[in-house]
């Protein structure tokens, strides 16, 4: 996983600046709040507007298309930056009362309020490294009182090649790459994930990006939820996923980042934000 920023924080302080990579608070690869892109109708369908960072990671203000004005509002991050811990594998988190705050920024990456959980409605590291998170606000009261709509959740599965932006709340930072392929299994330590979003190594994401909204770039649909990468070539550890494919063959790619695709969980939300893990089409796993 892309660490949360306490575990990396204290591995920099235990360890020395040059033992916790993922920690790096600068990318030569990231774009700075204030960098243009260059003028194009795809480019400016991307900036930081509901995005929100967390303590230790970041996320992003969600709807389906269906999703209501008074409806409560749903925060999406992932399951490993959980306030509880990494839920083990095997594990579904469903309707557990949380109290936890998310700062949210407006598309110039200014915080323009905090908003706050009532429940986590979902969470889990299992098939997929999700968790959302059921506000005490409707999307009609952020978007009156912060003039933020909630980023669309894509209902449709992502193409190879698809240009991509990844919006970090936390370090206030993008990384635009492409879909560069989708990993069968995706295997990290006691965890495995399925059909991940493999992207090309221009997204080289660090730690406290977890939880990013992966944006079409061209739609500004959510398609995935940026989660992971190979730091060190290590294979299938612990901060090294590696790739299992359908025929069982392992493969490592050292300095590459995934992301857990979105559009399976689109049909599991349904009216008042609840989730439904019964709903024909949903693919978010059951308890």
């Amino acid at each position: 996983m892309k660490k949360p920023l306490v575990g990396a924080f204290l591995a920099t302080l235990l360890l020395g600046a040059g033992a916790a990579p993922a920690f790096a608070a600068t990318s030569p690869d990231a774009a700075p709040v204030g960098t243009r892109a260059p003028e194009s109708v795809a480019a400016q369908a991307v900036d930081f507007a509901g995005t929100v960072a967390l303590s230790n990671c970041s996320g992003s203000v969600v709807r389906t298309a269906a999703s209501q004005p008074n409806d409560p509002a749903l925060v999406m991050s992932n399951g490993h930056c959980l306030e509880t811990g990494f839920p083990a594998a095997g594990q579904v988190i469903v309707n557990r009362a949380s109290s936890r705050t998310f700062s949210l920024l407006n598309g110039a990456a200014q915080k323009v309020g905090t908003l706050r959980a009532s429940k986590i409605a979902y969470g889990t590291m299992t098939d997929t490294d999700v968790a959302l998170y059921q506000l005490t606000s409707t999307y009609a009261q952020i978007q009156t009182q912060y003039g933020i709509r909630a980023l669309e959740l894509s209902a449709a599965r992502p193409a190879q090649g698809t240009p991509i932006t990844v919006v970090s709340g936390y370090w206030k930072r993008t990384y635009s790459c492409n879909i560069d392929g989708f990993a069968y299994r995706l295997k990290e330590g006691a965890w495995t994930w399925k059909d991940s979003v493999r992207y090309t190594s221009a997204c080289n994401t660090i730690g406290g990006t977890s939880g990013s909204p992966v944006l079409d770039t061209g739609t500004g649909k959510v398609v995935a939820v940026n989660n992971t990468g190979n730091e060190s070539g290590g294979r299938c550890t612990d901060n090294n996923p590696c790739e299992v494919d359908e025929a069982g063959r392992t493969t490592v790619r050292r300095g590459i980042n995934y992301g857990q695709q979105t559009y399976q969980m689109v049909p599991c939300i349904v009216a008042g934000s609840r989730i439904d893990l019964t709903r024909p089409g949903c693919g978010l796993p059951k308890p």
